[in-house]
């Protein structure tokens, strides 16, 4: 990738904007936690995004991994009912 798009980082430049390892990024980016697209081989990550999630990690400190955290309460809850499911089926 020769020219920058104003707004967007390579994931080598988001890795070191961040601190987080380049896989850790990628699997963000699988789960659609962050905003990215591709471009030929490359991959894109949208710096707002990137920002805005690594400041909520921050943040949260701990608590981005508590089960009690009602984000990832409903998450649970969504995933059960989606597992009992396929299980009667």
């Amino acid at each position: 990738m020769t020219k920058p798009i104003e707004g967007w980082l390579t994931t080598k430049a988001a890795a070191e904007l961040t601190g987080y390892n380049i896989k850790y990024l990628r699997h963000l980016l699988k789960l659609g936690l962050i905003e990215a697209c591709k471009i030929g081989r490359d991959w894109l990550v949208n710096k707002d995004d990137l920002l805005s999630y690594k400041a909520e990690m921050d943040r949260l400190g701990t608590q981005k991994h508590s089960p009690w955290r009602e984000d990832l309460a409903e998450k649970t809850r969504g995933r059960s009912k989606n597992s009992k499911q396929q299980e009667q089926r």
